[in-house]
């Protein structure tokens, strides 16, 4: 018998060590002849811990288990039985690429890797000329999945055709929106995909060297990511010969302390010198002068993940999924007052309504909803009347809003959205690294206007309307620049919101 009990960060604080222990502790006290996963999570946080056993070759799901549940679970007798985990509809909905291993393998086990079609993408990237590896990459349409939506594949192309002594990947996995968590959940589920995709970018530009900077807020992941880099070298996938051929990549895995601003290219190229965490000017372009100086590839968790899917499936296929320029998949992470909440990957293009609603469920709260937050705390809330928008670069840009990190963060009716202006100036103010005076000093101005309207004072509307379109057009980086999105949104959608608070001082 084979039973899986996630090890992933939220499993694990929901009790699944404890069901782990339970499961070890009743199979010897039956004497089975019993496998203990710890795999990934599937991605229904609502449902973990989510233990999954093996009968006659299929996997059958029960949850939330708790170490109670695991001897009934064991006798498949259990009133929390779901059912074939496949045959779930959260998953049978999904298109699962970038995270169609986790939740599946034991996230340290290459063999479990390779025969569920790990390495396959680079075994192809392998036979080909570096060039034609960028090209696919172009032709695939992928684009940057931490929030700036950039062309993967042009910004390989500028950094291939830089001319330096040393190139590197650095792999952003500083990931700090609020409602976000897939890079972690793919760094603890499945981190050999990760791997793999720095490895094909590092051949396709002629890097020799890659760094994964995690946030210190994520012990599990550096802690696995740490193992599989080790496992890596071992089997000959990093050092001197990347799977026995003419080209060298290794992995070193660092460490963030926690500024949210380090998630900006630039201010985690200077963290991971050594330097103080704050924004460069540009130009300059990372592609050309990022890490020490040299040309520098800086991509997402998610975005470098994707590429082997490209050369395992082709990029043909990856392009045919998605809307408009927005091609492939998107990991939706869906949290806040949800009653689904977690991690659902499906092409571009759905509505948000259909998120929010169907595969969210709606609020936990059993009230209706009020505003969606999409990209993290610097992303626009959306209000019902804007849930036909479909899930595209494009559709958000068009409705001053922005995907990002695709977070999604669900608030009922209770919400105050003049509090949550408030709170998005506020955390800019806190998050602010100081180097431009839009953002420094433009987030305290804000903090203070809007508790100038809390206070009854509507007439510094207009004032507060100002200093964002101020901090949008001259941030030198999206902290500043994207903050008067929440807070533009709160003020347009929700203006009884504000209005109330002079009402409320009459």
């Amino acid at each position: 018998m084979k039973v899986y009990v996630p090890a992933d960060a939220a499993a694990r604080a929901l009790g699944s060590d404890d069901v782990a222990a339970a499961v070890q502790a009743e199979a010897a006290r039956r004497g089975l002849d019993l496998t203990l996963v710890r795999n990934g999570s599937r991605g229904m946080v609502w449902l973990e811990p989510l233990v999954e056993v093996e009968r006659d070759g299929m996997r059958l799901a029960y949850g939330p288990a708790t170490a109670a549940d695991v001897a009934a679970i064991l006798d498949d007798t259990s009133a929390k039985a779901l059912g074939p985990t496949e045959d779930l509809p959260w998953m049978k909905k999904q298109t699962r690429l970038t995270f169609a291993r986790v939740g599946l393998i034991d996230p340290l086990d290459m063999a479990h890797y390779r025969a569920e079609g790990g390495l396959v993408g680079l075994e192809r990237a392998l036979a080909l000329p570096p060039t034609e590896i960028v090209q696919s990459v172009i032709d695939s349409g992928l684009r940057g999945r931490g929030g700036a939506g950039f062309p993967t594949g042009i910004k390989w192309k500028t950094v291939a055709e830089a001319k330096a002594d040393q190139k590197y990947i650095v792999c952003n996995a500083d990931e700090g929106d609020s409602g976000t968590f897939a890079d972690r959940m793919l760094m603890e589920g499945d981190p050999f995909h990760l791997i793999e995709g720095m490895i094909i970018a590092g051949i396709a530009v002629g890097a020799t060297r890659g760094y994964v900077y995690i946030r210190s807020e994520y012990p599990d992941a550096i802690r696995v990511m740490r193992a599989a880099v080790e496992v890596g070298r071992k089997a000959g996938l990093l050092g001197p010969s990347v799977l026995g051929s003419a080209y060298a990549f290794d992995i070193e895995i660092r460490v963030g302390a926690g500024a949210y601003v380090c998630g900006e290219e630039t201010s985690l190229l200077n963290s991971l010198e050594g330097k103080r965490g704050v924004v460069r000017a540009k130009p300059p372009l990372p592609a050309l002068e990022g890490f020490l100086g040299k040309p520098t590839v800086v991509n997402n968790v998610i975005s470098l993940a994707t590429v082997p899917v490209i050369f395992e499936k082709g990029a043909a296929f990856y392009r045919d999924f998605g809307l408009g320029r927005s091609r492939g998949t998107i990991p939706l992470q869906i949290a806040g007052n949800v009653r689904h909440g977690g991690l659902f990957e499906v092409a571009f293009g759905m509505g948000l309504g259909e998120i929010v609603n169907d595969i969210g469920g709606g609020t936990a709260s059993g009230r209706p909803v009020k505003a969606v937050q999409v990209g993290g705390p610097l992303g626009a809330y959306f209000p019902s009347s804007l849930f036909d928008t479909p899930t595209c670069y494009e559709s958000f840009a068009s409705a001053e809003g922005l995907i990002g990190h695709a977070g999604i963060v669900v608030f009922d009716d209770t919400a105050d959205m003049l509090k949550q202006a408030r709170f998005a100036m506020e955390f800019c103010a806190i998050e602010s690294c100081g180097k431009c005076t839009p953002c420094r000093i433009g987030a305290v101005r804000g903090v203070e206007t809007i508790d100038r309207i809390a206070r009854g004072d509507t007439a510094a509307i207009p004032l507060l309307t100002d200093l964002c379109n101020t901090m949008k057009a001259g941030s030198l980086c999206a902290l500043g620049g994207f903050t008067p999105y929440p807070v533009m949104s709160a003020l347009t959608h929700f203006p009884d919101d504000f209005a109330r608070a002079k009402e409320a001082a009459e």
